[in-house]
């Protein structure tokens, strides 16, 4: 097993209609289905939390990168979670869209950065193999 760096723990009650929290206090969210799947839409949802988690994540990774190849440019990162029914069990699953723009950049360079950093983030490589993911490089409008 790998030399653990961090660990972190949440706890929820009332699942989806419920609250998340952190055992510390430092942060606290009211879960709530959306208004979409029938739900209240009163608080966040696990997707929302699931993308402002991977985004800040995938963005590191990217800053990685750029660091790398001294690449100061301002960078936004789109994050997009998908639930979807799955068919195999009558159930859910999730897909996300990853758009990655870098002001003054080509679109080619952008791609490249973006795939580096999609290999190198840890909530990429949870993924990896377990829910589809698309990359891409998209114009930078602040």
């Amino acid at each position: 097993m790998s030399d653990v760096k961090y660990t972190t723990k949440a706890i929820n009650t009332g699942g989806r209609d419920g609250e998340s929290r952190l055992p510390d206090g430092s942060f606290s969210v009211r879960v709530s289905t959306p208004k979409d799947m029938g739900g209240a839409g009163q608080g966040s949802n696990p997707e929302q939390l699931f993308a402002l988690g991977y985004s800040a994540c995938y963005h590191s990774a990217l800053e990685h990168y750029k660091q790398i190849e001294k690449i100061n440019n301002e960078s936004i990162v789109y994050l997009t979670v998908n639930l979807l029914g799955d068919p195999t069990d009558n159930g859910f699953k999730l897909s996300a869209e990853i758009e990655v723009a870098i002001d003054g950049l080509d679109e080619d360079k952008v791609q490249e950065l973006a795939e580096k950093a999609h290999q190198f983030c840890p909530y990429s490589k949870a993924t990896r193999n377990n829910i589809d993911v698309t990359v891409k490089a998209v114009p930078y409008n602040k």
